[in-house]
């Protein structure tokens, strides 16, 4: 254990020193909102409730409230500290996708890259340093991979050059069902898989309703996202498509013995509100249905792990 928390603290403060040698500009002084605004906290939040959620389903109950509360704080910084480095990243994109993203701190100015890229940095080394040394390796391991693969594969490479680019990407977002699994059990086996295939499958569904919405503002950013490139019919087919696949996948939990009757009526009923939705979208495409689709994904994935817990925890 000495060792790991030595390895991690040093691998902490080699990410920082690269941040402070990277500086070469003045910072701005950012207010604790900008800080706050990298974050990203509405998707951290829904992050959590994943990783929360397949914490209680690994462990059969519920875990114990320190390991619970020490996993959450490492989850929340390796989110928080990812989605910092993607501001970094995308700070050329934000400036053309409108209002809501040129808001951003690094698009509209009010921060220092060298401040974002410190801030992220520092955020995804302290997280790996505390699931290290207070969880086990195997969860810090798996939270760094989930950083890892949505800073630099999603958003260094894959958002730029693929209308595939959510669908492979979807990976990261569905990394922290196994942190919460790793923590609760130090192993991963068959089952904590089904909960990632869960998030993989529900990413494209979700994010392409969001696209068909910002599809002119990504045209604009030229980034080729699935309505960009491959028209809206296209789009609408693959969301009817994922989402089949999706509420197939939701049953496998109950299928292979992890959960019982309760979450499989609850995952279906609510997988059968988002078909509907998806179907209606791919009859008449319109803003009001893709964001009606969008805004009710966000409620769906809460509440499928939300009944996951409920499951194992009563």
């Amino acid at each position: 254990m000495v060792h790991t928390v030595a390895a991690a603290a040093a691998f902490a403060a080699a990410l920082v020193a690269t941040a402070a040698t990277l500086r070469r500009q003045a910072a701005p002084r950012a207010a604790w909102r900008d800080y706050l605004m990298l974050t990203k906290p509405r998707i951290m939040s829904l992050l959590l409730v994943t990783g929360l959620c397949g914490m209680f389903v690994g462990a059969r109950g519920i875990p114990p409230l320190w390991l619970l509360g020490v996993t959450m704080l490492g989850l929340a910084l390796a989110c928080g500290g990812a989605s910092a480095l993607n501001n970094v990243l995308d700070r050329d994109i934000d400036r053309l996708m409108g209002k809501r993203t040129r808001a951003r701190p690094l698009a509209a100015e009010r921060m220092a890259t060298s401040s974002a890229l410190e801030f992220g940095l520092a955020l995804s080394a302290f997280s790996f340093v505390l699931l290290a040394s207070a969880v086990n390796v195997l969860t810090a391991t798996l939270a760094l991979a989930g950083n890892l693969f949505y800073v630099l594969v999603y958003t260094r490479w894959l958002k730029r050059s693929t209308p595939q680019n959510i669908v492979i990407g979807g990976a990261a977002g569905a990394m922290p069902p196994l942190v919460g699994w790793a923590a609760a059990t130090g192993n991963l086996t068959l089952p904590a898989l089904g909960l990632f295939l869960i998030v993989f499958l529900w990413t494209p569904p979700h994010f392409w309703a969001l696209a068909l919405l910002l599809r002119e503002h990504y045209a604009a950013a030229r980034v080729p996202m699935l309505p960009v490139v491959r028209g809206i019919r296209a789009t609408t087919d693959q969301i009817v498509l994922y989402s089949v696949v999706l509420v197939a996948a939701t049953a496998l939990p109950f299928l292979g013995g992890t959960l019982g009757p309760g979450y499989l009526a609850a995952a279906l009923g609510l997988g059968a509100v988002f078909l509907w939705l998806a179907l209606r979208l791919r009859r008449e495409t319109t803003p009001r249905r893709a964001a009606f689709l969008f805004h009710y994904s966000l409620f769906y994935l809460a509440l499928v792990f939300t009944a996951m817990a409920l499951d194992v925890a009563l």
